[in-house]
């Protein structure tokens, strides 16, 4: 009889064990709906830019290894989504060493996409073009050959990040149109300057999460946080606590009063340039 009673406890004492083991569905669901206000890439979706006008490529350059410039990042900027998977390479050649390695689709699921640098033509044809790279350390960028990207995109805006004014302010063909009272990271967990741009929209799930009603995902990555999801990717986004704003008062990430960032929705595209300064 004690020998069936021990049995009978070891095997519910196992159960348990099994069942906390499992993930629950609630901690296996993304935090971030894909904005199905823009359109992704694959069949059905018109070549061109972001509103559905057409942006074919610019004319090749006259003469081998002759740089053309692609974006300037302020009034003209062009981007494109990454088709196929791929490795950025130092230099446009095959044989140059490797910086990143692309994939199609982000941590968060959403289609992958570079902002395009310049483009060069090779003496044997190849085209390649230099991408600003979504990755750690801040700053990198690569070279890749032209048919891993899709058609090129065009973007005429900017979005600058003043982490000394505690203000983010968008422009457009150089033409203030948006700004906003923003909290950045604190000391400890500084907002990365430099040059970055919008490389997803995000609906959060959480309706009164700390995220807010919205979010843009950025190539940027905190130099702090490496560990956290996505590693680490710096967000412009939402909040729960507005009152807590203008400030230092992120891990990294640039928060914005729900009100502006339903209006920053509705103007930002993907590849918008970012400056964080």
């Amino acid at each position: 009889m004690r020998a069936r009673a021990l049995g009978t406890l070891l095997a519910a004492s196992l159960l348990a064990v099994l069942l906390l083991a499992v993930p629950s569905a609630s901690a296996q669901e993304p935090v971030f709906l894909l904005d199905p206000f823009k359109p992704a890439p694959g069949p059905g979706t018109p070549p061109g830019s972001e509103d559905g006008k057409p942006a074919p490529d610019p004319p090749p350059p006259a003469r081998p290894y002759q740089p053309q410039n692609l974006s300037n990042e302020t009034t003209l900027s062009r981007w494109a989504y990454v088709l196929e998977a791929t490795p950025a390479r130092r230099l446009p050649k095959m044989e140059s060493k490797v910086v990143k390695r692309l994939k199609t689709y982000t941590s968060d699921g959403t289609p992958e996409l570079v902002l395009l640098l310049q483009r060069v033509k090779r003496k044997d044809g190849s085209v390649w073009v230099k991408v600003r790279l979504p990755m750690r350390p801040n700053g990198r960028t690569g070279w890749v050959p032209r048919p891993r990207l899709g058609r090129f995109r065009k973007v005429r805006q900017q979005l600058v990040v003043d982490r000394r004014r505690f203000r983010a302010t968008l422009f457009d063909n150089g033409r203030a149109v948006w700004s906003s009272r923003i909290g950045v990271g604190e000391p400890r967990w500084p907002t990365p300057t430099g040059r970055y741009y919008v490389r997803e929209r995000l609906i959060p799930r959480e309706k009164n999460g700390i995220y807010g009603v919205f979010a843009f995902g950025t190539s940027a990555y905190s130099d702090v946080l490496t560990d956290w999801p996505g590693g680490g990717v710096i967000g412009i986004h939402g909040t729960n606590q507005p009152g807590i704003l203008p400030g230092r008062v992120s891990h990294g990430c640039v928060r914005v009063p729900n009100k502006n960032i339903r209006e920053l929705r509705g103007m930002v595209s993907l590849g918008t340039p970012i400056l964080i300064r």
